[in-house]
């Protein structure tokens, strides 16, 4: 059994700068589109064009999208307008 395919992953992931334990990513709490249209109480689709214009920092996960929880309350934060 070879390994030089794993050591080829691990290397072009140094080479990235991602490591399997990176402590930065380690709180970061991901949702799922759904989940965000929920929050905050748009439809899916609305999601999807905030994540497609970059309105929204999103993940690609094979063909869903994870969005960092911090973004969606950081997006509503800057968001808000003061009425009156």
């Amino acid at each position: 059994m070879s390994t030089s395919s794993k050591g080829g992953d691990s290397e072009s992931a140094d080479q990235a700068g991602i490591h399997p334990l990176d402590p930065a990513l380690a709180d970061v709490k991901f949702l799922t589109v759904a989940e965000v249209a929920a929050v905050m109480r748009v439809s899916k689709m609305t999601v999807y064009r905030m994540v497609h214009s970059a309105d929204l920092p999103a993940v690609r996960v094979g063909r869903s999208f994870r969005v960092p929880e911090r973004a969606v309350h950081d997006y509503l934060r800057a968001a808000f307008i003061e009425a009156g």
